[in-house]
């Protein structure tokens, strides 16, 4: 086994929580790993629903990433409209089938890829004893146009990333057994935008039954886009596009290029996400409730404490020259909610009186913007009397996207404590998907149990209780919905 094909017999000191011991698979990670980039899982026309890939040959270990889906920037590379393609690593030696673990990228719903190194699989499935898949697919106008009802031709143009997704468990229930993995026991985990995609995947009937388990990371979709929103949407792309210009045969840059349209509701670029189309999507994935047929199905959700420090620039309009005379006025637009902005500057004054105003701006636009998200998801799974699993990231004062690096193993350079915590944290991963249960109690409306991850890891009851009851004054509406 070559070395692109293979990671080496390494030392992993054993992590765990602080409330359990170290699980027994992560005592002695040292395993050959096996890696298969690029396999095609399904192929797809333009707007239109996947079909899966013919052919059922075991493919070489080995091989290239495939190709991302176009979006703007060239961050990741290649790039083709032919980008459903997975990838795969395994130990390499032969075991009882082990669990699937399925990696879904953020990115929002209009960039990304797994072919980041952060996304590399090979640390985790030797440390877990795991078979590891990151998945592909479409993305922006390409996965979420939403042409419905503009044009007969695209009746399932609005949710064809999500189609993409379903395709893709679809193959590893037919193939993963031949790498290693336990059809029986995949689950599926994302970040941010892929966090989202799983969640809206736990309401859409296609999906049901093709994963197990569910892990979301700084990523909820509490409802979707409205059809009229979306369509609405569509029409802004279009015009951005060209008067007369068919979508279906214009060239890919230009569709990336009208990604620039106004949003008629949120401003900025368009927005792109999962559509309430009555076909593939017949309810909001939590709202009124959880949907009834993913509530077998375990779940974790989880948010790192300061989310937005990863958002702004500090030369940026919302945090150059921030001081306490014009917080308010720079949360007030970032918060994505109506609440009295003064008001909320004093109440968080009042609580953390040493904090400097970026501090402060971090605390409420991730109170207000990006943890109630989490929160509606938890409250939603607890009433209905199949709670999930809680957890806040802490550690360093933990950014969006912190927790990738964690979860695979793959932070650069990493100190003994981030190594320490990433240990942690995938030990975790890896119980939930072996057993369904991280080792820490579930999140109930009496005590709201969270797994705070930290240098000393713990459990805590509801923290940061008096930021989750002062947002809960204002209904909760997900942006871009």
């Amino acid at each position: 086994m070559s070395g692109a094909d293979a990671i080496g017999r390494r030392t992993v000191l054993a992590g765990g929580l602080a409330l359990a011991a170290a699980p027994l698979w992560a005592q002695d990670a040292e395993r050959p790993v096996k890696a298969w980039k690029g396999i095609r899982y399904a192929t797809a026309t333009r707007f239109q629903a996947p079909a899966m890939a013919a052919g059922d040959a075991m493919p070489s270990p080995g091989g290239r990433f495939g190709p991302v889906c176009p979006q703007r920037g060239d961050r990741y590379r290649p790039q083709s409209e032919d980008c459903l393609y997975l990838n795969i690593w395994a130990p390499a030696e032969a075991a009882e089938p082990r669990p699937v673990m399925v990696y879904i990228h953020g990115g929002a719903y209009s960039a990304g890829s797994v072919t980041d190194p952060v996304n590399d699989g090979a640390y985790l499935a030797a440390r877990g004893d795991v078979v590891v898949v990151t998945v592909n697919h479409r993305l922006n106008a390409l996965g979420y146009l939403y042409l419905a009802r503009l044009d007969p031709r695209f009746p399932d143009s609005g949710n064809a990333g999500q189609l993409d997704l379903i395709a893709a468990l679809q193959w590893i229930q037919q193939h993963i057994a031949a790498f290693g993995g336990d059809p029986g026991n995949v689950t599926v985990f994302g970040q941010s935008g892929g966090g989202a995609k799983i969640a809206t995947l736990m309401a859409m009937p296609e999906a049901k039954g093709l994963f197990h388990k569910a892990i979301t990371m700084s990523g909820q979709q509490v409802t979707a886009s409205g059809p009229l929103h979306a369509t609405a949407r569509a029409e802004a792309f279009l015009a951005k596009l060209g008067e007369g210009v068919d979508p279906a045969s214009a060239p890919v840059e230009a569709l990336i290029a009208a990604l620039s349209a106004p949003d008629p509701y949120l401003g900025g670029g368009v927005y792109m996400g999962p559509v309430l189309d009555m076909v593939h999507l017949t309810r909001h994935p939590f709202w009124p409730d959880a949907a009834p047929q993913s509530l077998g199905i375990p779940m974790m959700l989880g948010n790192t404490v300061m989310e937005t420090r990863a958002f702004y620039a500090p030369d940026g309009k919302a945090l150059a020259g921030l001081d306490f005379g014009n917080l308010a006025a720079r949360i007030a637009p970032e918060m994505r909610i109506d609440i009295h902005p003064e008001w909320v500057v004093a109440e968080f004054r009042a609580r953390y009186p040493d904090a400097p105003p970026l501090e402060l701006f971090h605390r409420i636009v991730t109170a207000a913007r990006s943890w109630r998200g989490q929160v509606e998801e938890a409250e939603a799974r607890a009433r209905a009397g199949a709670p999930a699993f809680v957890y806040q990231l802490d550690f360093e004062q933990a950014k969006h996207t912190d927790d990738i690096g964690l979860s695979f193993g793959t932070m650069p350079d990493p100190t003994p404590a981030q190594r320490a915590m990433s240990d942690t944290v995938m030990d975790a991963y890896v119980r939930f998907a072996r057993t369904g249960d991280p080792g820490w109690p579930a999140y109930t409306l009496e005590r709201r149990e969270t797994m705070v991850f930290d240098t000393q890891s713990r459990v805590a009851s509801d923290p940061r209780r008096w930021e989750r009851e002062l947002f809960a004054r204002v209904p909760y509406i997900q942006p871009g919905t």
